[in-house]
């Protein structure tokens, strides 16, 4: 019998018969069917609760790995320069990174015979410390003698040093951590140019963190090899005509918007690669090479940037800032090397991961070029 409640009819009136057959044939209110539908759910959540914790993970770690990242470019090289302005007498401008406030601690110590003809004056720039000397070596000269850098060995550094002499002659030599030495030699023209120039390029992308974040994102977003090809030669061409503009003075930009907006253009292709991931593709993922030429033009300020610290030979202006250049391409192109060397042999394990970790490689470049974008904009 079913349970009257007040104020219902009795069950044995045809009004009851009719409330109690509607009652028992309704689905019970305490023990709901558990459809498939639903049964299905629970376990989905569950699943789906642990990935999100991954995803905050991945955030937490990339924010981690931006701090040491952030510094791209701790290794912009110290300069020495020696002009020789009277017999064996010499100015000389020695010239060391500063970075937040901090004086790169490298020494430089001249042989033991040179005097000092005044004293040394100091100059503090915002991005530099500038020390000129004006010395005199002797009635030898230069030529055989020994010019230290003590600390360098302790940095990931280099020094660039240029010797220019009374009669013209000049020398370029770039003096490593490894062997934080020099020995003035005679000149070697053209081919210390040529050799110095090239490693520093090489250097300067290699140690450029964000110059190699912005074109791994384009490696990722970039489909098919002629797409990879068009991408690659549009950033290479980019960079490469505002590299010499800004070198040779024909522009000028100032270089704390153009590492601030670089990041930003980091941000923008890993946005795209998320768009991308969901079905939204941007110009970005149907024609990287565009942005790829947009943005190259900024990143080819930012090379001008390091170049400028160091300068050009007067003697060799064309063939410094094209051998710089060479470097930057090959280091460039080594780089994407090893990342599709690094895919393919990926490609041999069949590892079969969830979907989501699509998303992995641009929230954590995202994260990371985001940190310098707030970094450098509070920097202005």
């Amino acid at each position: 019998m079913m349970p009257q409640f007040l104020g219902s009819a009795p069950e044995d009136s045809p009004k009851g018969a009719a409330v109690g057959r509607a009652l028992r044939s309704a689905p019970p209110l305490l023990n709901p069917p558990c459809s498939g539908a639903l049964r299905r759910a629970r376990p989905t959540f569950a699943k789906e609760f642990p990935r999100r914790l991954w995803l905050v993970a991945i955030f937490l770690l990339a924010s981690v790995l931006a701090v040491p990242t952030a510094r791209a470019h701790e290794s912009r090289p110290a300069y020495l320069e020696i002009k020789e302005t009277s017999p064996n007498q010499f100015s000389v401008l020695w010239r060391t990174p500063v970075l937040a406030g901090m004086r790169l601690p490298v020494v430089l110590t001249m042989p033991g015979d040179v005097k000092n003809l005044k004293e040394p004056v100091v100059q503090e720039l915002a991005d530099s410390l500038l020390e000129r000397r004006w010395i005199d070596a002797g009635s030898n000269g230069l030529a055989g003698k020994r010019i230290q850098f003590t600390g360098l060995q302790l940095t990931i550094t280099d020094v660039l040093v240029r010797i220019q002499m009374l009669d013209g002659t000049e020398s370029t030599t770039l003096v490593h951590p490894s062997h934080a030495w020099m020995e003035v030699t005679a000149s070697q023209g053209l081919l210390s140019v040529t050799g110095s120039y090239t490693r520093l390029g090489i250097e300067h992308i290699g140690f450029g963190i964000d110059h190699l974040l912005f074109v791994l994102a384009l490696l990722i977003i970039t489909k098919g090899t002629m797409q990879l090809l068009k991408t690659v030669t549009a950033f290479t061409v980019a960079h490469s005509i505002t590299l010499a503009l800004a070198t040779l003075g024909f522009v000028h930009v100032p270089s704390k918007p153009v590492e601030a907006t670089i990041a930003l253009s980091i941000v923008f292709v890993a946005l795209e690669i998320v768009r991308q991931r969901e079905g939204w593709g941007g110009i970005a993922s149907r024609a990287p090479w565009i942005v790829a030429f947009t943005f190259g033009l900024l990143h080819g300020f930012g090379f001008a940037g390091a170049l400028s610290e160091v300068g050009l030979p007067q003697n060799h202006i064309p063939a410094a800032l094209f051998f710089f250049n060479v470097g930057v391409e090959i280091g460039q192109i080594a780089f994407i090397a090893v990342v599709l060397a690094v895919i393919a042999l990926v490609r041999r394990f069949p590892l079969r991961m969830p979907q989501w970790t699509e998303l992995i490689p641009p929230y954590a470049i995202g994260s990371i070029a985001m940190f310098w974008v707030i970094q450098r904009v509070a920097a202005f």
